[in-house]
């Protein structure tokens, strides 16, 4: 039976997948979400003998049903190549009690890859499918590593132009040099003063502009998103997790149907949701642990069902979950209401005009699959430090948040199901923050030399995302306030 896509704030606003992945975004700011997600065709087994690219595939070609076996071959073969540094595109690494899924060996070593390798190869795949003739405009909001990823694999597309929107003082110096020095004559990157939760807000708002939609139209531009909010950046990140339990039991570690456990450091909620998507085709996981920082509102929320970003908002060491506002949220809002349009309106506009919505009782009891922990900024260094002390690992700040709070988990419950870490990012994206966390010592050194000295300890090759921005020049110098993006973009497109 064919998947087809509705939207979350209105039943009858209906999609094909490669409709919904050219929109990115439904009428009104709701969200693309499948009308069932099928069971898996495949047995497990047969699964866990297939390569990356082969369960990449037969998960895909369950959720988007209207591109041809021939047309998501093209796009998976297209993504994961050699722009990855290992055959094997995410390994798994067992370390310190649990297995390290590493999702950061692609072109800008972060988790983003995964799916930002794939969505230019869906996104124009999809253009062809229902013969748009308009250049497809990327506008997208980060809190540090969509944007690098969705600009490495946009650069120079034809018929594709990419916006990033980046809080100017939100995110770590690495993440910035990727972006200011990306090359390709249809990108273009701004800070902007205020945080992501502004910059994410802004472009939502230009989404939803309809003056703005047919003004763009008439020069021959529309919108599409590269943010989790877009299916096709959704549906990539199943892949990952069904291809990692498979690895277990290829690896004799469970048996084909064993539970695990998944622990996800969560900002936006777009890589824990694709687990649970995953769980609902059929992959046994049995919990999914949402880890946050000290941004705690997905903790808050899973404790009490109130989600209430009316808090302060507090810089971290892991920006890329710093959000208090998380998109994908949504999805699974919806689907604990039953799906019910009206009930999603009602939360998602009391959020807009209040900052906070409380689900009912038995919208809670529809979570259960879920925990919810967070960890200190001291908590997340300790980790680190342990872990490379104890195990020769280093790990990056996000990968450390995960680790801190699948630890309280176990001594919390004493669960010991055997558990998936994502590791969301490589440590040399981070390495002040991880390097300080080892030894406060390292801080008198700067950016690059902290590079080499990261490498001499983890022994790990210093990726070539970092080398290239070593000297690199900055091609990207434009700082707006956030009130200012709607006209920023008018000045780009040359409306």
């Amino acid at each position: 039976m064919n998947v087809t896509y509705k939207s979350t704030r209105n039943n009858n606003e209906t999609a094909t997948a490669s409709q919904a992945i050219l929109k990115g975004l439904a009428e009104n700011g709701g969200l693309f979400v499948p009308n069932h997600i099928p069971a898996f065709d495949k047995s497990l087994d047969e699964l866990s003998k297939m390569s990356y690219k082969e369960v990449a595939y037969e998960v895909m070609k369950l959720m988007f049903t209207d591109f041809t076996e021939e047309e998501l071959k093209h796009c998976i073969d297209g993504a994961y190549d050699k722009k990855f540094d290992t055959e094997l595109i995410a390994p798994l690494v067992k370390k310190a009690g649990a297995n390290y899924l590493e999702l950061f060996h692609g072109a800008t070593i972060a988790f983003k890859d995964m799916a930002l390798s794939i969505l230019p190869y869906l996104l124009v795949t999809s253009a062809k499918k229902n013969n748009v003739k308009n250049d497809i405009v990327i506008l997208t909001a980060t809190s540090g590593d969509t944007g690098k990823a969705a600009l490495a694999g946009f650069a120079d597309v034809p018929g594709t132009k990419i916006i990033v929107f980046y809080p100017k003082n939100g995110v770590s110096p690495i993440q910035e040099k990727q972006m200011v020095t990306q090359r390709g004559d249809n990108t273009s990157v701004v800070g902007i003063i205020g945080n992501f939760d502004d910059a994410q807000t802004g472009v939502k708002n230009m989404f939803n502009n309809a003056e703005l939609k047919a003004e763009m139209d008439k020069k021959g531009f529309q919108f599409s998103s590269a943010n989790s909010i877009n299916i096709g950046r959704l549906v990539p990140q199943m892949v990952y997790y069904v291809y990692a339990y498979t690895r277990l039991v290829a690896n004799g570690e469970i048996k084909s149907g064993d539970p695990i456990n998944v622990v996800v450091p969560t900002g936006n909620f777009g890589n824990i949701l694709a687990a649970y998507y995953a769980k609902t085709m059929g992959l046994p996981i049995a919990k999914l642990i949402c880890a946050s920082n000290e941004n705690k509102v997905l903790f808050d929320f899973f404790k009490t069902g109130i989600y209430d970003k009316n808090r302060d908002f507090i810089l971290t060491t892991s920006p890329s979950m710093d959000i208090l506002i998380s998109s994908n949220l949504e999805r699974l809002i919806y689907k604990i209401a039953d799906e019910s349009d009206a009930k999603d309106n009602e939360l998602m506009t009391s959020l807009n005009t209040n900052g906070k919505y409380e689900i009912t009782a038995d919208m809670k009891a529809k979570l259960d699959d879920f925990f919810g922990g967070f960890a200190t900024e001291a908590e997340c260094a300790a980790t680190i430090k342990k872990v490379y002390e104890s195990d020769s690992y280093i790990m990056d700040t996000h990968t450390a948040v995960a680790a801190t709070v699948y630890d309280k988990y176990v001594a919390e419950t004493g669960d010991k199901t055997p558990t998936v870490i994502a590791s969301t990012a490589s440590p040399y994206k981070f390495t002040r923050s991880v390097m300080n966390a080892i030894d406060p010592a390292y801080d008198s050194k700067s950016d690059f030399e902290l590079v080499d000295e990261l490498n001499k300890l983890s022994g790990v090759k210093v990726p070539q995302a970092i080398e290239d921005i070593r000297t690199a020049p900055v091609l990207h110098d434009t700082v707006c306030d956030k009130s200012e993006m709607e006209k920023t973009v008018r000045n780009i497109l040359k409306l």
